[in-house]
């Protein structure tokens, strides 16, 4: 990629996410004078923020997907050319779910709560989080009779290590392939690991319990390095806690049932959790962000055809 950079001299570099590469791909873009779009930023706000100054060295313009991103670069002090975007998941939700119909395709009963499960999309996060959630659906289904359960399978996991957890109890859990806002579409309440997930069910405007567990060593390395109040980007972007989050050792069947609880319980508290997930899908933008950072891009070539005539 160096060598294309330097021999061929295109007449922009757009850099996606993967910060370790792409920073680096950057340095020589900018010494090539091959001018940068950076799609999708680092989480410098997040960790390790010292890159923040040399984004501003090398990368001409940021589109960021986060409503607080273009903010915390102002305030960084570093220049750079930063333009929100919106998020790209906005554009990957149907439009016009019927609750009714998905329900009956998934073979769910009207009239009683739907917990929506969603262990992660990477094995060891199930391992983590797999036995505590079904364990939480146990406890719940002796509180709500009829407690029905449904998994979205994430593509990244096979069946039967899900069947692996799910044949050990007597609740039945609809393991689903449908996309996962189809999904979370028939839900009242979900249990989610955190990470993309959080976003995807807070979009939906499903009550959630974010649960988190890593190795200890994990954990402890996590705490030094990287600085923000919330495990979960909803509540980072609400900047408040408006969803429970569940940590570590605390990531059990009692604890996760009785935060269920508590929003299945309480109207007041379960309603104001849905008008705050509305005000997150409101800041995230409308659809078409791909188009808007190709716009960007489009209006860099041009930019710099026009120099160079």
């Amino acid at each position: 990629m160096r060598s294309l950079l330097k021999n061929s001299r295109p007449d922009l570099l757009i850099l996606i996410d993967f910060p370790d590469f792409n920073i680096s791909l950057a340095r020589t873009a900018s010494r090539c004078r091959v001018p940068v779009l950076y799609y999708i930023s680092p989480q410098v706000w997040a960790w390790r923020r010292g890159r923040v100054k040399k984004i501003a060295r090398r990368v001409d313009k940021m589109a960021v997907i986060l409503p607080f991103e273009k903010e915390f670069y102002l305030k960084s002090g570093a220049h750079i050319d930063v333009e929100y975007v919106g998020h790209p998941v906005m554009d990957a939700i149907p439009e016009n779910l019927d609750r009714e119909i998905i329900s009956r395709e998934l073979g769910l009963g009207n009239g009683r709560p739907v917990l929506g499960l969603l262990p992660g999309s990477r094995t060891d996060e199930i391992k983590n989080l797999m036995p505590s959630m079904i364990g939480a659906a146990e406890i719940l289904s002796s509180r709500y009779p009829g407690l029905q359960c449904v998994l979205p399978l994430a593509q990244t996991i096979s069946p039967d290590l899900i069947r692996s957890f799910t044949d050990r109890t007597y609740l039945k859990v609809i393991v689903s392939q449908r996309d996962i806002y189809s999904v979370l579409r028939a839900c009242d309440l979900a249990l989610v690991a955190s990470g993309t997930a959080t976003l995807e069910t807070a979009l939906m405007g499903v009550p959630m319990i974010v649960a988190y567990r890593v190795s200890p060593l994990s954990f402890a390395i996590g705490k030094m390095v990287i600085d923000v109040p919330y495990v979960s980007i909803v509540n980072l972007i609400a900047g408040e806690e408006i969803v429970p989050e569940v940590l570590q050792d605390a990531v059990t069947p009692g604890v996760l049932a009785e935060k269920a609880s508590m929003i299945l319980d309480n109207d007041a508290y379960r309603k104001d959790m849905i008008i705050k997930l509305g005000k997150i899908r409101e800041s995230m933008g409308q659809r078409g962000a791909s188009d808007r950072t190709a716009l960007i891009a489009f209006n860099m070539i041009s930019s710099k055809t026009l120099q160079e005539i």
